[in-house]
C-alpha cells in the first residue's frame, strides 16, 4: 500500500471590512504612527464590529468559501478543526455553531486552543487524521475576533491585534506533497507573561475581575519577544536542518504575524532574505492563529505545486512550533 500524505486541496478566508487605522488609534489612547510602525510594523488592522458576531462568523465566511472555491460537498467533510482563542461561547465548541450553519452534516468537529500556533497544531492534527486512513476531507479553519479581548485603553497592546479567519482542505494523496515534517512545543512557564486573568475557573468573572480590567490580553511585551525569537528561530533551524531546507530550495517562510521585529529575527537566522518571508502584519496586524493560514490565502496566486514552505510560530501558553509544508497545487 502507498503511502498517504495529508495535502491542502484549497484555501478560504475572510477579513472583516471596517479597518482600524493608527491614525484613530491615535485618538482613542496615548500612541501614533511612527510609535506602532517602527515597533511592530503595523499600519492598520480589520475589526469586526457589528453587534453579536463572534469568531463563528468570520470561520463559516472562510470555510463556505473554501468549498465554494474547492467545489467540495459540504455532506463530504469528515471533520472541522477550529483553531481559535477567541470562542463564541464557553460551551459549546465554536466548530459546532459552523457545522450548524453551514450544513457540514457528516462532520464532527472540536476547538483547538493553540493560540497563534493554533493553525500549526491543527494541521498537524488533521495530517495525522488523513495519514490514518480513517478520514478523507478535513477542514482545519482559523477564526479570531482578537478586538473582543483587546484593552483599547492599553497603549502597549490595542495597537497589535486584528480580527480575521482562514480555512483549507486537507485531503490524502500518495505525491510527495503535503505536511511533510513539524517539531511542536508547549512551555507552561509563559503563563504569567501572556494571558487572559480571570474569565475562566480558577478566577471566575466578578465585579472584582471586571473593575480590574482582568477579561482582557495581559502580555508582558519584553519577555514574549524574547521567547518567541529564541523559540521560533531554534525550531525552525531544527526543521530545516533535518530535512536539507535552505534558502536554495524553501520557496517561502511564512512566520505568524506578530511583529515585524520577530519575523526579520527568524529570517536573518535562517539566513533567508525577506524577499522569501511572507508578511502581511503591515494591515492585518496579529490576527493569532489566523495569521499563516491568512498570509497563506491572500498570496495563494504565487504558491506553486511542489514549493517548499516552512511555517513558524509562537504564541499564549508558550506555545511555539515550526513545520514543513509542500504546497499542493498551483493555481
Amino acid at each position: 500500500m502507498e503511502k498517504l500524505n495529508a495535502v491542502i486541496t484549497g484555501i478560504g478566508g475572510y477579513i472583516p471590512d471596517y479597518i482600524l487605522t493608527n491614525e484613530e488609534l491615535s485618538r482613542m489612547v496615548d500612541t501614533n504612527d511612527e510609535w506602532i510602525t517602527t515597533r511592530v510594523g503595523i499600519k492598520e488592522r480589520r475589526i469586526l464590529n457589528e453587534e453579536g458576531l463572534g469568531a463563528s462568523y468570520m470561520g463559516r465566511k472562510a470555510v463556505k468559501q473554501l468549498l465554494q472555491r474547492t467545489g467540495a460537498d459540504p455532506e463530504s467533510i469528515d471533520a472541522l478543526i477550529l483553531a481559535t482563542t477567541t470562542a463564541d461561547y464557553k460551551f459549546p465548541n465554536t466548530a459546532s455553531v459552523i457545522i450548524g450553519r453551514l450544513g457540514l452534516t457528516n462532520a464532527f468537529g472540536f476547538d483547538l486552543w493553540g493560540a497563534c500556533s493554533g493553525f500549526i497544531f491543527a494541521m498537524d492534527q488533521a495530517a495525522s487524521m488523513i495519514q490514518s486512513g480513517r478520514y478523507k476531507r478535513v477542514v482545519v479553519c482559523c477564526a479570531e475576533k482578537m478586538s473582543s479581548i483587546v484593552d483599547y485603553t492599553d497603549r502597549a497592546t490595542c495597537p497589535l491585534f486584528g480580527d480575521g479567519a482562514a480555512a483549507v482542505l486537507v485531503e490524502p494523496t500518495t505525491e510527495d506533497l503535503g505536511w511533510r515534517d513539524s517539531i511542536l512545543r508547549t512551555d507552561g512557564k509563559g503563563l504569567p507573561f501572556l494571558c487572559m486573568k480571570a474569565g475562566g475557573s480558577v478566577c471566575p468573572p466578578s465585579y472584582f475581575t471586571i473593575d480590574h480590567r482582568m477579561h482582557y490580553i495581559h502580555q508582558e511585551g519584553r519577555t514574549v519577544y524574547k521567547f518567541a525569537v529564541t523559540n521560533m528561530s531554534d525550531l525552525t533551524a531544527k526543521v530545516c536542518e533535518r530535512n536539507g531546507l535552505t534558502r536554495e530550495n524553501i520557496a517561502y517562510v511564512v512566520p505568524h504575524q506578530a511583529n515585524i521585529r520577530i519575523i526579520e529575527a527568524v529570517a536573518a537566522r535562517l539566513e533567508i532574505p525577506m524577499e522569501q518571508v511572507i508578511v502581511n502584519i503591515q494591515h492585518l496586524g496579529n490576527t493569532s492563529g489566523a495569521s499563516i493560514p491568512l498570509a497563506l490565502w491572500e498570496n495563494e496566486a504565487k504558491l506553486k505545486k511542489g514549493d517548499n514552505l516552512v511555517l513558524t510560530a509562537f504564541g499564549a501558553g508558550f506555545t511555539y512550533g515550526a513545520a514543513w509544508l509542500k504546497w499542493g497545487y498551483s493555481k
